[in-house]
């Protein structure tokens, strides 16, 4: 039987991340109406990782400590703290549908990383030529017409926000990976969500923001994200990266992206034409390219 095979749940896991994830952008941008960027990341993660971490104990399920905790930690700020955090950030200037897509990038990211960090594999002709196809590809974004003025700044903006993100969510992804631990994989999720969320709380209380603006649907968008984007996704995802190979589980930006860009237009009628759609397909297959001929 299917669900018999020792790779069913990893391969569920990798489903639920395809999914869930995608439906987060959106998540992301009602949460937004109501809460400033640094508390939703913070309140989002201290919710989420502080639950798991609760049924852990109730459960007498091993949580990890001293070097093992020390590592989880500093992994969940890079992901979550950096990663997530510039996705907020992003999102506050330009849609959640473009936002997926530029994300679709980020096995760039990851495979740059591995060649940065000791014993990864090294940049080779022909993934330098599918990175530098992908990029091509997001700079069609930038040039929607001709004149003076034609670069969007709020565009360019969220651009570099979401290169920082994915760069903490590649190194922190590959850190975790390269870590031996005894914690169960969605138990060092659960250590990831809640550190992410206690560093970002003094800068959401130090740094000025505009006041929380409660409303129904952005509570709604918050527990959601909670659930379905934390809970469910990010467990799912430390789940699936623990037991499949990186260029299996990288796979879920695709998804994501047309996930994302479908909410974003149904919702907000997010514009996305014919400049949009080539900009996608150019991405895509240079992100193809590059897990093409990379091992990770």
């Amino acid at each position: 039987m299917l669900h018999r095979h020792p790779l069913f749940k990893p391969y569920l896991a990798l489903a639920a991340v395809c999914i869930f994830w995608g439906t987060t952008y959106l998540g992301i941008r009602m949460s937004l109406e109501s809460f400033p960027p640094l508390l939703l990341v913070s309140a989002r993660y201290v919710i989420s990782g502080s639950l798991l971490l609760l049924f852990a104990r109730a459960r007498g399920i091993y949580l990890p400590r001293g070097r093992e905790l020390a590592a989880a930690c500093f992994s969940g700020f890079l992901t979550l703290g950096i990663g997530n955090g510039g996705l907020v950030f992003a999102e506050v200037i330009i849609p959640s549908g473009i936002a997926g897509l530029i994300v679709t990038i980020s096995p760039f990211w990851m495979v740059g990383a591995e060649a940065l960090l000791p014993g990864g594999e090294r940049l080779h002709a022909p993934t330098i030529g599918g990175m530098a196809v992908g990029l091509m590809g997001a700079a069609l974004l930038f040039t929607p017409d001709l004149g003076p003025h034609a670069v969007d700044r709020n565009l360019l903006h969220g651009f570099l926000l979401l290169q920082l993100g994915m760069a903490g969510w590649s190194f922190g992804s590959i850190f975790q990976r390269r870590q031996a631990g005894k914690a169960h994989p969605v138990i060092a999720g659960g250590v990831h969500q809640l550190a992410a969320g206690l560093i970002m709380a003094p800068f959401a209380l130090a740094i000025p923001e505009h006041p929380v603006h409660w409303s129904m649907r952005g509570v709604l968008a918050l527990l959601y994200l909670v659930v379905f984007g934390s809970l469910v996704g990010y467990s799912a995802y430390a789940y699936a990266l623990d037991r499949l190979p990186v260029a299996i589980v990288s796979v879920y930006p695709y998804v994501n992206a047309v996930v994302a860009v479908a909410l974003g237009w149904l919702f907000y009628r997010e514009p996305f034409g014919i400049r949009e759609s080539v900009a996608m397909l150019i991405i895509f297959a240079g992100v193809g390219i590059v897990k093409r001929y990379s091992r990770h």
